[in-house]
């Protein structure tokens, strides 16, 4: 019988599937300190992750059993591939399952931002009922979406389902990905089925320079610094739900701070899980604790996907 050890979870659905197929389930959650020899002493063969564990390098040597390594989620990059691949043990993802998830988020995000929901949600609580007139005119100057030009660096499944939503909401759309030409982006109309609208790809210094949002879609590695700050609009927002150093978090602050950027939405950061306390306490960030997946829906998605790409993993 083959043993998995679900590390960071795995929802009731995807459970059941590889139960039902024969699996060892294991569910406990294993410290990071004590990971690699709970793998070799309880011959574990899978290992499943999200983003919490890190499976290095110490890990994999210490897994002598693990013939497979899945993270649920789209990235990689708190798994040592290139050790996983010296050693023959395969590494899988879950791409597919929480696209939508992300997406609603980063919409939720240019909401907060466009009305100061970030903001009147602090406020309100203490001053709502002494400052009510005050925080109305404070609050007075918002904007709408509609109209507006949304800038996506990274034009995979995310960022087309994030390039749908905005559409919906009759913004203008520029992508940059250096893979993709033309994107065909499928707008879901409920009644009237579904709209195509086809994309044409920009350079990144078109795209950063003429949005009046950017949101960011790439697996790693910086993308917005001090440099491309200055060529940007005043006035821009920036959203960032793919990972922590994408956007350089000094430089970001250093434009809030001149007002060259007017707002940031920010779900993941450089130090998780202890983010700089600047980002935190900033006036002009709204902030979540990298929940971009964690919904419902998406951690069902996520343990089907799981399930059924380990099953076929060890069918073949």
């Amino acid at each position: 019988m083959i043993r998995i050890l679900t590390n960071d979870g795995i929802d009731e659905t995807g459970k059941k599937m590889l139960l039902d197929a024969g699996f060892d389930v294991i569910t406990d959650k294993v410290e990071q300190a004590s990971l690699g020899e709970f793998l070799d002493q309880n011959q574990v063969q899978v290992l499943t992750v999200r983003s919490a564990t890190k499976v290095d390098s110490a890990v994999l040597h210490s897994g002598k059993h693990l013939k497979l390594v899945a993270r649920g989620g789209v990235g990689i990059d708190n798994i040592d591939s290139e050790t996983a691949g010296k050693l023959g043990i395969p590494v899988i993802n879950t791409p597919a399952s929480s696209s939508d998830s992300v997406a609603e988020l980063v919409i939720a995000g240019m909401f907060s931002m466009c009305r100061f929901l970030y903001d009147s949600n602090r406020q309100m609580p203490s001053k709502g009922d002494t400052d009510f007139n005050d925080l109305k005119k404070k609050y007075a100057g918002g904007t709408e979406l509609k109209n507006k030009t949304l800038g996506i660096v990274g034009l995979g499944r995310i960022g087309k389902s994030v390039a749908s939503r905005a559409l919906g909401l009759g913004m203008k759309v520029l992508a940059y990905d250096p893979s993709v030409s033309i994107a065909n982006i499928s707008i879901d109309i409920h009644g009237a089925g579904k709209l195509m609208v086809p994309i044409q790809t920009s350079s990144l210094d078109e795209v950063i320079s003429n949005c009046d949002y950017l949101t960011l879609h790439v697996p790693g590695g910086q993308i917005v610094g001090e440099n491309e700050i200055n060529k940007m609009k005043k006035g821009v927002c920036i959203i960032n739900t793919s990972r922590g150093g994408v956007v350089n978090e000094k430089a970001l602050i250093e434009g809030l701070n001149s007002g060259k950027i007017a707002h940031a939405f920010l779900d993941v950061f450089t130090n998780e899980p202890k983010p700089d306390k600047a980002l935190l306490q900033h006036a002009k960030i709204s902030l979540t604790p990298h929940i971009g997946a964690a919904t419902k829906e998406a951690q069902e998605r996520i343990g089907i996907e799981l399930a059924e790409k380990i099953i076929d993993h060890f069918k073949n």
